[in-house]
C-alpha cells in the first residue's frame, strides 16, 4: 500500500447548473448494483418523505411475494418495493410468461415515472428484460427522456444497453475482482438475499 497525503485544497468547483432529476445507472459484473441503488433509495426516502415526496422501487426479476432482507426493512419503513417478475430466467417454467410479466411491470413503472408524483424511482434489474428482448428499448428510452424534470430514476443490472448509458447522467460499473461464490462458498443470508 502506498500512503498518500490528505488533500488540503478543494478538489472541484461548485457546479452552477440547474438541479433536476438524474438518471443513474449501476451496471457491471461485480456485486453491489442493487445494494447501491437501495442505499440511494433509503437516502432519498429519509430526506424527502417528510416533505411528501415519494420513493418507489420496482424489481423486474423478483416475485411479488419475495421476502428478502430489503423487502422486510422497506416494509417496516414504509418505502414501497414491488416485485414484478417470476425469478431469474433459469428458474422460469415459462419464458413467455416471464416476458409478459416484464411487459406488464414496465407499464406500471412507466406510469409511475411519467406521473410525476415520485421523487425517485428505482428500476432494479431492468437491464435483464431489456437484453432478453422482453421490453422495447425505444419505449424505455423515450420514457426516460420524457420524464418530469424532478424525477430521479435509478437503473440496475448487468450489461446495461449502451443507449441507456449514453443517456444517463451518472454511470457506475461494478467490477468483479473476487467473489466468495467462485471459491465454493454459498450465498449468505443477509449479504446476497
Amino acid at each position: 500500500m502506498q500512503l498518500e497525503t490528505p488533500p488540503t485544497d478543494k478538489a472541484y468547483e461548485k457546479p452552477e447548473g440547474e438541479r433536476r432529476g438524474l438518471l443513474i445507472v449501476h451496471t457491471g459484473d461485480g456485486k453491489g448494483k442493487s445494494t447501491a441503488a437501495f442505499g440511494l433509495a433509503l437516502r432519498a426516502f429519509g430526506r424527502t418523505h417528510v416533505h411528501g415526496k415519494l420513493v418507489k422501487i420496482f424489481q423486474f426479476m423478483k416475485v411479488p411475494s419475495a421476502r428478502f432482507g430489503e423487502h422486510r426493512i422497506f416494509e417496516q419503513l414504509g418505502l414501497p418495493i414491488e416485485g414484478l417478475g417470476d425469478g431469474f430466467s433459469w428458474k422460469s417454467q415459462d419464458l413467455e410468461h416471464s416476458a409478459q410479466l416484464a411487459r406488464d411491470g414496465w407499464l406500471k413503472a412507466r406510469a409511475a415515472i411519467l406521473g410525476g408524483e415520485y421523487f425517485m424511482i428505482t428500476l432494479d434489474e431492468l437491464t435483464y428484460p431489456l437484453i432478453y428482448g422482453w421490453l422495447p428499448l425505444d419505449d424505455v428510452l423515450q420514457t426516460l427522456r420524457e420524464r418530469p424534470r424532478h424525477v430521479h430514476v435509478v437503473i440496475t443490472g448487468r450489461r446495461c444497453p449502451p443507449e441507456i448509458i449514453e443517456l444517463a447522467d451518472t454511470v457506475t460499473e461494478m467490477t468483479l475482482v473476487k467473489h466468495a461464490f467462485k471459491a465454493g462458498i454459498p450465498a449468505q443470508r443477509g449479504i446476497e438475499d
